[in-house]
């Protein structure tokens, strides 16, 4: 066919039209994407409990709301959701496990609108079912849906440029105001497609009315979380600032330019390919500035490596139909190619997930001389991960029986206070008496805003680290301090955690823990 005799606008989209033929080959993509969701579950070694940030996330189920301290409040409606079918840790991780499959579904259907074909399709797929994606969707935390939503305004974005049918311009808004439900980081994403559309012929988009409709009803969906941030003086603002001062501070751009090769390593020449692919078709390449301006977008705003995540199904797809393309004439290669992912997904496992027991992880860890270096910036046995999945049920199950073992009239009269979320959450999720788990509090987080405004309390169990210093002044206002106990699986980042009991606190010590939670809690009210 000529294309000479056409314009720039109809060249463009009789080539897009030309790549978009492959049909989505239905029963591959529903068998990889059942793989997706039952792997962690065998993989991961039964001995590990939640992760401290699942116990956050589940508790503000329980408090339900239009936003929360630390993050919008999506994943949290689901954790609600699990909690009605009680609350077991399955439930809670069926969620991952469910987006991470849905990952992979919208990840073939992009290769298939890229023109991948069967192939392509299967080795799209491989990229979700294996790397970093194989820890992250098995961890109840908001990246589950921060990668879905991005993937899903990728697909609806192509969707448009392929078929020009107007309805998906609104579900790419849908799509990125839904992403705000689920982690703030969305607007790296819509910032990056934003400027890969301006930078290409595509452009024109944006000036047609259908876009600002669709937009419009973006703004409309994320309205009540902002509005929300509002009325809690932006906690979002607060909580960027905290991370900021403590775990952001240690980024750099050459370590996150390094962790995007590390978190992909098994598939690494897969999405290498799909930039190259991108880049050199000129009806593709504003996808290929997406993924340049989401990479610069988050080292400027000192973002952890893992947030990028969400683009990478996209270089995935790509990749895939690249291969595909290459390996056209030599097809054998592509059985090695097959074989090469699963053999490297396979050495790579007990970097990804806890498939063995701690001591086991230890030796070989050391034996292959990899160190893990936490926040803290220090060496540890295990991955941080994996060590904030141990310990809990240890800590819970401790300050509960030293709890019951009190006579009732002190019970009553006791508050047990932990210095985090991870503390907190923990004691509410395996404790088993509702009289105990009502006196557990924190003001760490969004438990902060659930402790009640005219405390009561006459003795408190205290969960933490090392000792209250003089610095805490409530503490020195108790008449008797007894440590109790402590975690003893040194394997644990909760490894030395102590449970200590203060009696009869005086009425100047009660009246300064009051004051003291009433200001924090004014920090978040208006």
């Amino acid at each position: 066919m000529d294309l000479a005799k056409y314009g720039r606008k109809r060249r463009l989209s009789y080539l897009f039209n030309m790549l978009k033929r492959a049909e989505a080959y239905w029963p591959l993509i529903l068998l990889l994407a059942l793989l997706k969701f039952v792997l962690p579950i065998f993989l991961q070694d039964s001995l590990y409990e939640l992760q401290r940030d699942e116990f956050l996330y589940y508790q503000q189920g329980q408090h339900l709301a239009l936003g929360y301290l630390e993050n919008p409040p999506l994943l949290s409606y689901l954790g609600m959701i699990s909690s009605g079918f009680g609350g077991s840790e399955a439930w809670i991780k069926f969620w991952p496990c469910l987006f991470g499959a849905a990952t992979v579904v919208l990840t073939c259907l992009i290769t298939a609108e890229l023109g991948g074909k069967i192939f392509a399709q299967f080795l799209s797929s491989l990229g979700i079912i294996t790397g970093a994606y194989l820890r992250i969707h098995y961890l109840f935390q908001p990246n589950i849906l921060d990668i879905f939503f991005w993937t899903l305004a990728v697909y609806f974005l192509i969707r448009y440029v392929n078929t020009k049918d107007q309805k998906f311009i609104y579900w790419l808004a849908i799509s990125l105001a839904l992403g705000w439900w689920g982690k703030y980081s969305v607007i790296f994403m819509a910032a990056a497609m934003l400027g890969g559309i301006i930078l290409s012929p595509y452009r024109q988009m944006l000036t047609r009315k259908h876009s600002w409709l669709a937009a419009g009803i973006g703004l409309l969906i994320v309205i009540p979380n902002l509005w929300w941030q509002y009325g809690h003086n932006w906690p979002l603002v607060h909580h960027m600032k905290e991370l900021q001062e403590t775990q952001l501070r240690f980024m750099n751009p050459l370590d996150f330019i390094k962790d995007q090769f590390m978190l992909l390593l098994t598939v690494v020449f897969i999405w290498i390919g799909g930039l190259i692919w991108l880049f050199k078709h000129k009806e593709c390449r504003f996808l290929f500035y997406t993924y340049i301006l989401v990479i610069l977008l988050l080292i400027l705003g000192r973002g952890k490596s893992y947030y990028s995540l969400g683009i990478y199904p996209l270089l995935l797809a790509a990749g895939a139909v690249a291969w595909e393309q290459w390996t056209e004439k030599r097809r054998w290669t592509r059985y090695a190619l097959s074989l090469l992912i699963l053999v490297l997904g396979y050495l790579v496992q007990p970097m990804l997930l806890p498939i063995w027991k701690p001591g086991k992880l230890a030796a070989f860890y050391t034996k292959i001389g990899f160190d893990h270096v936490w926040e803290d910036q220090e060496k540890h046995p295990l991955p941080q991960d994996f060590a904030d999945m141990l310990g809990w049920k240890e800590l819970a199950e401790k300050t509960e029986h030293y709890f019951n073992s009190l006579p009732d009239t002190v019970k009553n009269k006791t508050i047990i206070y932990g210095r985090h979320y991870g503390h907190a959450g923990s004691l509410n999720y395996y404790g088993k008496d509702k009289n105990f788990k009502s006196r557990v509090i924190t003001d760490n987080g969004s438990f902060l805003l659930w402790i009640p405004e005219n405390l009561m309390m006459e003795h408190l169990i205290f969960i933490g680290r090392k000792m209250p210093g003089k610095d805490d002044e409530v503490f020195q206002h108790f008449e008797k301090v007894t440590v109790i106990d402590s975690v003893t699986n040194h394997f644990s980042r909760q490894y030395g955690d102590k449970i200590i009991f203060f009696e009869n606190i005086d009425s100047s010590g009660l009246r300064l823990a009051r004051v003291g939670l009433r200001e924090l809690q004014k920090k978040f009210l208006r």
